[in-house]
């Protein structure tokens, strides 16, 4: 079986593909400025641009962790997110209060998914 790496960095790649399954890194905003919901709209375009480019939609999600800065942000992020999840199609998911990676995030979101 091969591994396909897409957007591979110095670091890290921004998507890993292995038998049938597509793991995506923690996806932030790229506008620090806005409201988590604004935040979370961002995250997840970036989540399905990830998800086309390995030939996959959010209908096959599997697995999503949300980690959000403040848990009082959940009701913001939830009234994006239900609006976005493909219904009849919901993976299994986890929502945690962390520490994010600059302080002007809000929203950090990693999906799995079928291929």
């Amino acid at each position: 079986m091969s591994i396909e790496r897409i957007a591979p960095g110095k670091r890290m790649s921004e998507a890993v593909v292995y038998n049938g399954v597509v793991y995506l890194a923690g996806q932030v905003a790229e506008d620090g400025k806005l409201d988590v919901a604004g935040q979370t709209r961002q995250v997840l375009d970036a989540i399905d641009a990830l998800l086309a480019k390995a030939g996959t939609d959010k209908t096959k999600l599997l697995t999503a962790t949300v980690y959000l800065a403040s848990i009082g942000d959940f009701a913001g992020m939830n009234s994006v997110w239900d609006a976005w999840v493909s219904q009849g199609n919901l993976p299994t998911r986890a929502t945690v209060e962390a520490r994010l990676a600059a302080p002007d995030l809000k929203v950090e979101i990693v999906v799995t998914a079928a291929v």
